[in-house]
């Protein structure tokens, strides 16, 4: 298992070095650049503002140079935010983002797999349908179309909930986080639904369910003790990319509710050329990524005696 997790690490090592190079180039070929403003400004701030930001130079040695800074974990400054480094401006918007992002697949790990078990249970009954119309809906209806009805309804329409931002005083309060929880928890419950209920379906019609029965093991014990612990593990491939996604924060989620989350920052960075703080981002999103994908198949390995990591 040790082995393993050190090839992995090993492998992951050029892929974010080439998601990195990928994502450098992209910037700078975008039209457009952090100086440029609606109304412009002398050339000379203009060059003295790319040199002190070394922007000045070749790209090729800009691109040298900034690997150079990322080996010593050194993100560099924010180009629009002169007072603020990269990492201030991450640590700032990541709590946020990871708190609604944890909450959100949490309730949907939990009610997805409920419902996608019950659906499976009850399969072409009553049950199955409005579950399965539950997943479709789910789906179908964008978080940026769902935000704000339920902001609408829930906030300004019945008053039960704020519609947005959060509080200056006690910061994130249960109250303000349950609509974009609800809200970012809703497609991914979704798709947990549809995922556990084919998975469960095809382990409840397998033959070692079958012998099991047949022993005289009564139906919850069979679902609990053997018919889960397979159907999960669909859910368990497809948590690492999902919980990376959230925990970076979702952009609609941000704009619709006016949270200080990093979504909301990398939207605000990109469209002002602000290099270092896009970099930043798509660093620590593919970190996650490459992480969280580890964790999910050592957890693979772990409910399913037949993978061996050797």
């Amino acid at each position: 298992m040790y082995g393993y997790i050190l090839r992995r690490i090993l492998i992951a090592i050029p892929t974010i070095l080439v998601i990195i190079t990928v994502a450098f180039f992209m910037m700078r070929l975008a039209p457009g650049g952090p100086f440029d403003l609606e109304r412009p400004m002398p050339e000379e701030i203009r060059q003295n503002m790319l040199a002190a930001f070394g922007m000045d130079q070749p790209v090729w040695k800009q691109y040298l140079d900034y690997l150079w800074n990322l080996a010593q974990f050194d993100l560099g400054p924010s180009m629009k935010f002169r007072d603020k480094t990269v990492a201030d401006i991450i640590g700032e918007g990541f709590p946020v983002s990871a708190t609604i992002g944890v909450l959100a697949i949490t309730l949907a790990l939990i009610l997805g797999t409920i419902f996608g078990s019950a659906a499976a249970l009850r399969q072409n009954k009553p049950a199955d349908y409005g579950f399965m119309a539950f997943a479709t809906v789910g789906i179908v209806i964008p978080p940026f179309v769902m935000g704000p009805i339920l902001a609408l309804v829930f906030g300004l329409y019945l008053g039960l909930l704020p519609s947005g931002g959060l509080d200056p005083m006690r910061g994130m309060t249960p109250d303000r986080l349950l609509l974009p929880v609800v809200t970012l928890a809703l497609p991914q419950i979704a798709i947990i639904t549809r995922l556990m209920r084919a998975s469960m379906i095809e382990v409840i019609r397998s033959n070692y369910i079958r012998t099991a029965r047949a022993k005289g093991l009564s139906a919850p014990a069979v679902i609990s003790r053997h018919a889960f612990r397979s159907a999960i593990l669909p859910i368990v491939s497809y948590l690492g990319p999902a919980t990376a996604a959230l925990l970076t924060g979702s952009i609609v989620i941000e704009q619709v509710f006016q949270l200080p989350g990093i979504g909301r920052q990398f939207v605000q960075a990109a469209l002002q050329r602000d290099y270092t703080v896009v970099m930043g981002v798509v660093i620590l999103y593919a970190s996650l990524i490459v992480i969280l994908n580890l964790i999910a198949d050592i957890l693979y390995a772990a409910l399913n005696p037949k993978v061996k990591y050797d």
